[in-house]
């Protein structure tokens, strides 16, 4: 079989399934994968033949995206931030958002690595361990401990932090039933589950069927739970001047603001995504140094 033949089978199969680009974008991350071509050379290859082996692989491939699994669960791997992470069935898939996060914790102390060393960074439900990883490599005087609920998370943020050369402190832990952390941190930051069950509507299909749902969702009752619990966990935990920062939910930044307040945090600022959602917030317990 022609690569040419295999687009246009593989264009016809998922066209009632995604969008065009969505499915021209599946085809050419595919064929990286498994050809080791690029878009390019694909384009200038058409007549390039394909062995039984790898239309295979497409097939299979085929079927799992037909179930709406995640191209990113089908090759096993991701980038986030400039690196590579494996995931699978027990981790979120990092998402943009998530790397503006890190870049505003990144932007807060990279012009301190050269006189500040040993800060303790502690990262809350790690998953696939994107946040406490890329800190550790673009912070490397930093102290990065992370941790999760789920062993089998912790087992793919170890191999990545393996393959991304740097050194994590990943340790088990419930974090609702936690009534205490190891030590005092100097920033602890969290991505907690925040999306309501009443939203669910909202989200693709991909995303429902697929992804670790103790990861994304919390009840509608106490959409705030997590955050309730690590803000006070934070309180006994942090260093003087220490910072507290989460991801968030778009629509309950005021609520979150106001349980922060509440909790005795001070300087607290949301920040908004690249696509205008409140999706950042960061604090403190006490008044900067002067």
């Amino acid at each position: 079989m022609k690569i040419s033949e295999l687009k246009s089978n593989f264009k016809k199969t998922l066209s009632g399934l995604y969008p065009s680009e969505e499915v021209e974008s599946f085809f050419n991350i595919l064929s990286e994968r498994y050809l080791n071509l690029s878009r390019i050379e694909i384009a200038l290859n058409p007549d390039k033949t394909v062995s039984e082996m790898e239309d295979e692989k497409f097939q299979k491939a085929i079927l799992r995206l037909k179930i709406h699994e995640p191209i990113q669960y089908i090759i096993g791997e991701t980038e986030f931030y400039g690196l590579p992470f494996k995931v699978n069935k027990h981790t979120l898939i990092p998402r943009p958002e998530t790397e503006e996060l890190v870049e505003w914790i990144y932007s807060e102390f990279s012009n301190q690595q050269s006189t500040i060393n040993n800060q303790q960074f502690l990262d809350i439900g790690t998953g696939s361990g994107c946040i406490a990883i890329s800190l550790a490599k673009y912070l490397p005087n930093s102290k990065v401990s992370a941790l999760d609920i789920s062993e089998e998370a912790l087992k793919i943020a170890r191999e990545n932090a393996e393959t991304n050369k740097v050194e994590v402190d990943f340790f088990q832990k419930d974090i609702l039933a936690a009534e205490t952390l190891p030590k005092k941190y100097d920033v602890i930051i969290s991505n907690p589950p925040y999306v309501r069950e009443l939203e669910k509507k909202q989200m693709q299909q991909n995303v429902l069927k697929h992804e670790p749902e103790s990861a994304l969702y919390v009840g509608n009752e106490d959409p705030l739970l997590f955050y309730r619990t690590i803000s006070r966990l934070a309180k006994n935990h942090l260093n003087p001047n220490g910072k507290l920062f989460f991801e968030i939910n778009e629509y309950l930044a005021y609520e979150l603001t106001d349980l922060l307040r509440g909790e005795g945090f001070k300087n607290i600022q949301v920040k908004k995504d690249i696509f205008g959602k409140d999706r950042m917030i960061k604090c403190n317990l006490n008044e900067p140094a002067r």
